[in-house]
């Protein structure tokens, strides 16, 4: 042995017995007052909104509600949607099989309206509204309940107006592009053989009032309400929206969830609504220094509880919240992507379920969107589709526009979900044969050229243009292969297909790149400005491309500073990809301007967001953002404040949960970081980096730990099993606690004076 690995030897002994010396019973303490916390996330109205993009929503999945003053008129709307309800046809696109909208109920006062306040209960889920007219105020509480298919509304009245009224106020039944174009005098959007579906039949007779509204195709919805009397100045309005297809027994369904929620009684529902929503927070916690980041943040969380579930509805481009939009779908080529991205380090993976039924449970149909010639082995998703069968066509490379990448890069959202369980039986049952069939559509057009490299032939690069070997499709097309062959290691499974995984790996060719970065594909430069950054995926999210490789962080910087220098066309996601982006280098000041240009020119006041129609994806990956300069997991490391602006001098998240299926909390104050937490729920390998320089591990046991390159530890940490971690020489305290905020509650409306 000679002297240097004496030394190392020696160095690592002597690390060890630190660890072991200093192992003793210690615990992590939360000192969270989770009702206060929340309360100075609500948002606050100080004069009611008068359009959708300004207002108060609430949804449990499947039920939405959006509650607004009707502009210029004199009544409150409370716009109804369900995200079931879906036109049937045998047309398979956005005019065919597109959701619909309801309608709304109006309430009109005796008097006219003054003005008007409204807060949106965050931590409830709960939003209160006071109308103030000429003849009085009328005071609502309205949820639509976590649970059971209901919006319940109780209004108290005060002076005269214990007279208003409720109307209901039937939608169109059409394709909400459908009733852009019509509002906009577009007609010629329209297919000249688009036929209307017939109008709403209203049914007052019985004690539940009903609006049914058939459909052409077959299947219809159901709108019912009754409203119940406490006392001369109390009364609540009991709503259900029901859609069965091809059933048409949507009125029954409708009626029996209404007389159950009676009987049930308004504070029984409220309790039981409350009980899941405080469940639903404390699952992970996160304190920013920037109030209104903070406040963000979390209306993410509940925005994302609020539009899916896991036995629910796929997130589509407007959640629950459906409005006139050219956009009444699912769109696959980013939007879903970015949508549930969230949810997989803010612990929340019950909700991540909702994607995962939407392609396992529609593997039939997946295969039906390809061309017949390839469906023995291949599997794809197309641009767009409804959010009940993933019915949509995909291109075939070299003819046309194909999107190719779009369930490729869907299975990449499922591995980020299995990743952070780390279940097995999920990636040997479900996402590697989907995987698998979904890179064999790859393989049926790669072609060697005269360089004895693999190639692709022309395929479109979302929202640029068609291209041979677009980096869209080559780096989704490499990951795809990397994750087979790690995840048949990992299983023990000899997959026949392992040869050509590894021929394609080793032979593909690299991607096309100049001295500006990556290009959109072979001869094609990034030559206008593209709100997309879909050809720099191999960056992000994929980490094909990343810091750790040399010579990689040169090309990243490039792509991303001539990426964002032809601002013409970026848009709000173009913000939050170039956050993640930075954040994937360190760069945590630039991440953080990257994110304000979101705050500064695209979100609405009530954190909502539109691109000629509204789109739920670019907030909700807002929230990623935010993830990303906190805690990253990519390549089996954990990286503990990997990307902080320097701003940020104190930050603490608790609960926060990372690739391997490990729960990390930690606190940074004064610009130190104070400690570390990390509990490993599934037994995977534990590789960590942290700014601490020399820390101190502790646990119930003396772990072993192995120091690595660039402040990087690995832990043998068992499953089950958690170690705290703090700067040798200190003693801090583990607890977690809110950061005091003087400002607070930045969404909603304010008056300005």
């Amino acid at each position: 042995m000679n002297n240097k690995n004496r030394l190392y030897t020696y160095v690592i002994f002597t690390f060890i017995c630190i660890v072991s010396i200093n192992s003793q019973p210690i615990s992590l303490k939360q000192n969270i007052n989770w009702p206060e916390f929340m309360s100075r996330q609500d948002m606050v109205w100080e004069k009611l909104p008068e359009y959708w993009y300004e207002s108060a929503y609430l949804g449990n999945g499947r039920l939405g509600l959006m509650i607004y003053k009707e502009p210029g008129k004199n009544y409150l709307r409370l716009e109804t949607g369900n995200c079931d309800v879906h036109d049937h046809r045998v047309q398979r696109d956005v005019f065919g099989i597109p959701r619909l909208l309801t309608g709304y109920f109006a309430l009109h006062p005796k008097g006219e309206i003054i003005s008007g306040k409204m807060r949106l209960d965050l931590w409830n889920a709960e939003a209160s509204t006071d109308i103030i007219t000429t003849k009085g105020i009328i005071h609502l509480q309205t949820f639509v309940h976590a649970n059971d298919m209901v919006i319940a509304i109780k209004a108290t009245t005060e002076g005269e107006e214990h007279d208003f009224k409720w109307e209901w106020v039937a939608a169109e039944a059409n394709s909400p592009r459908y009733l852009l174009f019509k509002r906009r005098g577009q007609t010629n959007k329209i297919p000249k053989d688009y036929a209307l579906n017939p109008a709403p039949v209203i049914n007052r007779k019985g004690d539940i009032n009903l609006s049914i509204q058939k459909l052409s195709a077959g299947g219809e919805t159901t709108v019912g309400w009754k409203e119940t009397h406490s006392t001369k100045k109390e009364r609540t309005l009991w709503i259900n929206l029901t859609h069965t297809y091809p059933q048409n027994n949507s009125g029954e369904i409708c009626k029996t969830e209404i007389r159950k929620a009676i009987r049930e009684g308004y504070p029984s529902m409220q309790r039981t609504h409350r009980k899941w929503w405080n469940s639903f927070y404390p699952s992970s916690f996160i304190t920013l220094p920037e109030a209104q980041k903070e406040n963000f943040y979390w209306i993410q969380m509940y925005k994302l509880a609020s539009a899916t579930r896991g036995d629910r509805a796929l997130i589509d481009n407007t959640g629950p919240w459906l409005t006139e939009t050219p956009w009444p779908n699912a769109w696959w080529n980013l939007n879903v992507q970015l949508t549930y991205w969230a949810l997989n380090a803010s612990d929340h993976l019950d909700l991540a379920t909702s994607l995962e039924n939407a392609l396992y449970n529609h593997i039939d149909q997946l295969r039906l969107n390809i061309n017949p010639t390839y469906r023995h082995n291949s599997l794809g998703i197309g641009v767009a589709s409804n959010l009940e069968c993933m019915t949509t066509e995909v291109g075939i490379p070299g003819k046309g526009k194909a999107q190719v990448g779009l369930l490729p890069w869907a299975c990449h959202n499922l591995w980020l979900i299995y990743r952070h369980k780390m279940d097995d039986d999920i990636l040997r049952n479900k996402l590697f044969p989907l995987l698998k069939e979904s890179i064999n559509y790859y393989l049926h057009f790669l072609k060697k050229g005269e360089d004895g490299k693999l190639h692709l032939p022309a395929t479109y690069s979302p929202e640029y243009d068609t291209t041979e070997d677009c980096n869209f499709d080559l780096a989704l097309l490499r990951w795809g292969c990397q994750t087979l062959l790690e995840s048949a290691q990992r299983l023990n499974i000899q997959d026949p297909l392992a040869e050509t995984w590894k021929d394609v790996l080793q032979n593909l060719t690299p991607y096309p790149m100049d001295e500006k970065g990556l290009l959109i594909g072979k001869d094609m430069p990034y030559a206008f400005s593209h709100r997309h950054y879909s050809h720099l995926l191999a960056i992000y999210p994929l980490y094909l491309i990343n810091k750790e490789q040399p010579g990689d962080i040169e090309t990243i910087e490039k792509s991303l500073a001539f990426w964002q220098s032809k601002p013409k066309a970026l848009l709000g996601y173009s913000c939050t990809g170039a956050s993640s982006i930075s954040s994937a280098i360190g760069k945590g000041n630039d991440a953080l301007s990257y994110l304000n240009k979101l705050f500064g020119k695209f979100l609405s006041t009530t954190t909502m967001y539109k691109e000629s129609g509204p789109v739920i994806e670019t907030p909700l990956s807002g929230a990623q953002s935010i993830h990303d300069m906190l805690l990253q997991s990519w390549g089996g490391k954990i990286r503990i404040f990997p990307a902080i602006p320097d701003a940020w001098k104190d930050i603490t998240y608790s609960g926060l949960r990372t690739e391997g299926a490990f729960k990390v909390s930690a606190s940074r104050k004064k610009g130190k970081t104070q400690f570390i937490h990390i509990k490993s729920l599934a037994g995977e390998p534990c590789i960590i980096t942290t700014d601490i320089v020399n820390p101190i591990f502790k646990g119930e046991r003396d772990f072993t730990i192995q120091p690595l390159e660039n402040n990087t530890y690995q832990i043998d940490l068992k499953k089950g099993e958690e170690v705290f971690i703090s700067p040798k020489g200190e003693e801090p305290e583990f607890i977690i606690s809110p950061i005091p905020h003087t400002s607070k509650n930045y969404f909603g409306l304010k008056i300005i004076q």
